[in-house]
């Protein structure tokens, strides 16, 4: 069985984190396809939002993990995650699930509380993932609040001082959310130092992203239960 994994930023962080959780649900013997395009995010982050030349990249990235045989893919960043909407029919007459890394993420967050804070460092990936968390209420019978947290200042720090600003932030939201998601999956690492500082439910999107390609290769029959 392969999987792609679509990128269009990368940390070591963020690789390592979502093959652990990949593998953990499809086994050592899965083949990931491991593509990376981060002029994509660097072309959504000068202009604030996604156009046509980073959105064609994008969908470029898919069809070679196709072609590659991938049997389903991952795409990996939530600022780019509706132009993974916008080609599953593709996806379907192909016979090749993309999956968004932070959609069922949304949907837990809408299942555990009324409000929810998104936390970001990038203004372009808040638009997106808020706009999924309000489409999936929607879809579930339920209202939700969000309310956006834009963690200045934090894009490309290391660790520690990542993780520092993101405690300070976290801060000003966690007294009026009954959730705290993260926007982006390489904030992940965090998401048990910010439950634990604040006793708030974090959720980051690697283990959602995961299971959730699971179940798309599940139902594709290319996996077992």
């Amino acid at each position: 069985m392969k999987v792609g994994l679509a990128y269009t930023s990368t940390t070591p962080e963020l690789i390592e984190l979502v093959e652990r959780e990949v593998k953990k649900q499809l086994g050592e013997e899965a083949e990931l396809i491991s593509l990376q395009d981060p002029s994509i995010l660097a072309d959504v982050r000068d202009l604030g939002y996604v156009f046509a030349a980073p959105a064609a990249r994008l969908i470029e990235m898919y069809m070679k993990q196709i072609l590659a045989g991938a049997d389903a893919i991952l795409n990996i960043c939530s600022s780019v995650g509706e132009v993974a909407d916008c080609v599953q029919d593709v996806a379907r007459y192909l016979g090749v699930p993309i999956v968004r890394i932070d959609e069922e993420m949304c949907r837990e967050a809408v299942r555990m509380g009324k409000k929810i804070a998104v936390m970001a460092t990038l203004p372009t990936t808040l638009r997106p993932t808020t706009n999924t968390i309000h489409r999936v209420a929607r879809e579930m019978g339920r209202k939700v609040e969000t309310i956006d947290v834009l963690v200045d200042g934090a894009f490309g720090l290391d660790q520690d001082n990542f993780k520092r600003l993101m405690a300070e932030y976290s801060g000003k939201a966690a007294d009026r959310a009954d959730v705290i998601l993260f926007a982006q999956g390489s904030m992940a690492y965090c998401e048990e130092y910010i439950a634990e500082l604040y006793r708030k439910p974090v959720l980051s999107s690697p283990r959602f992203g995961a299971a959730a390609l699971k179940k798309a290769l599940i139902e594709k029959g290319a996996v077992k239960c």
